[in-house]
């Protein structure tokens, strides 16, 4: 059995912490191809070279680790929101360091290490693994613009001479991303560990609705085509056709609202808004986009206004792969006994898109009072040590059947 360095890796995420430290809290700032993003990237790729592995930037970014052909992969990233947390992504990629160093040191199962880019969306949506896996091509990819109005392509440049080819899916037999959970639910239960079963599908949708901008002051309700009251009236009916369709893990956002003109004297003509759902069934997904569209249908025509829908965008659910499940279920249980359950990822991850080339698996840590992709956001140490002894238990176990 490997016997991981438990002081080594709480040192080694701490330092990570360092490229770009916010000055608030254990906060970062480190926003894919920034100054941060990069040098914490070198800083990854010389403890990668301690572990005996092959060094390789592909020409998106992502940095990977290589041991042998047919090692198991494992990591995820290390860029940051732009106000984000110091272990976000960033666990999963130094647990996976920390095990690739005790395997040079005691022998044990071939691993490589990943440390995706612009997970966080800098550019996209898990941008880097999202072009690896040939998602998005890269040519695509490369005309991705970030709210700044940068090109994906112009921000490339930042790489230098760093990046070489892009790293052959064959070269492993599957993946394992660690991550902070990011929601409430280990800690309000006390669990030390989620073994994750499938990561929710999600859809984005932009909704218009058109109605008649006027004069705030002379215009009489009973006349008025208030565009934010159509809006208000789809979100009170959505919520009680919902009710009855959704499960306790569903969830679903109205987060991004433009109202025009947006002036306080003028009676809203537009209104544009994001609707965001996601679930871990697919056949919810569809029935929910379809009682979105139906609803807001029946708005627009019981009360004089137009609606406009935009595509549909996002991500189909992913399911863990069976025996990576189960070895980090066997891991789980031989670790924290009792102190473990299963449960949905309500968040993206980069293995999302892994699952289309290989064998995917997840393992989550609590995040004390479910803070995530914020300056508070932090774990205990004992937690982060549970779940790196986890990981380490289940990579033997699963390198173990395969062989």
């Amino acid at each position: 059995m490997l016997n991981v360095n438990d002081k080594r890796f709480i040192d080694s995420l701490n330092k990570l912490r360092e490229f770009g430290m916010s000055g608030v809290g254990k906060g970062v700032v480190r926003p894919a191809y920034s100054l941060s993003d990069l040098e914490a990237r070198d800083w990854i790729a010389t403890k990668m070279v301690e572990a005996g592995l092959k060094v390789t930037f592909d020409p998106v970014g992502n940095l990977f680790g290589l041991g042998p052909s047919g090692s198991l992969l494992l990591g995820s990233h290390s860029d940051s929101q732009p106000e984000g947390g110091w272990l976000d992504g960033s666990l999963g990629v130094m647990a996976a360091l920390e095990i690739a160093l005790c395997v040079k040191e005691q022998g044990g199962p071939p691993v490589s290490v990943v440390n995706f880019q612009d997970e966080e969306g800098r550019f996209g949506v898990t941008t880097g693994s999202a072009i690896w896996s040939e998602k998005v091509s890269f040519t695509e990819a490369d005309n991705f613009i970030d709210i700044n109005g940068i090109k994906l392509s112009e921000a490339r440049k930042l790489l230098g001479n760093r990046p070489g080819n892009f790293v052959s899916s064959e070269h492993f037999s599957g993946f394992i991303e660690m991550h902070i959970e990011q929601g409430p639910r280990l800690h309000e239960s006390g669990d030390k560990i989620g073994v994750v079963s499938s990561i929710v599908g999600i859809r984005n949708m932009k909704i218009t609705f058109e109605g008649e901008q006027n004069h705030a002051g002379t215009t009489p309700m009973h006349v008025r085509k208030d565009a934010f009251q159509a809006l208000s009236l789809f979100n009170h009916q959505l919520n009680e056709r919902l009710r009855n369709v959704v499960t306790p893990q569903t969830v679903w956002t109205i987060g991004e609202v433009t109202v025009h003109p947006n002036a306080s004297s003028i009676i809203p003509g537009r209104v544009t808004f994001s609707m965001q759902w996601r679930d871990a069934e697919l056949e919810r997904l569809l029935k929910i986009e379809g009682i979105v569209k139906e609803i807001a249908q029946d708005v627009a025509d019981s009360n004089g206004f137009s609606v406009q829908f935009d595509q549909v965008l996002g991500l189909d659910p992913v399911k863990m792969d069976l025996p990576l499940f189960n070895a980090l279920e066997s891991a789980a249980e031989d670790i924290v006994k009792g102190r473990w359950s299963c449960m949905h990822s309500g968040a993206l991850h980069d293995a999302t898109n892994v699952a289309r080339l290989m064998p995917v698996a997840m393992l989550f840590v609590p995040s004390i009072n479910g803070i995530s992709h914020a300056f508070g956001e932090d774990t205990e140490d004992e937690d982060l040590i549970a779940g790196l002894r986890v990981l380490t238990r289940a990579v033997e176990y699963y390198c173990r059947e395969l062989s």
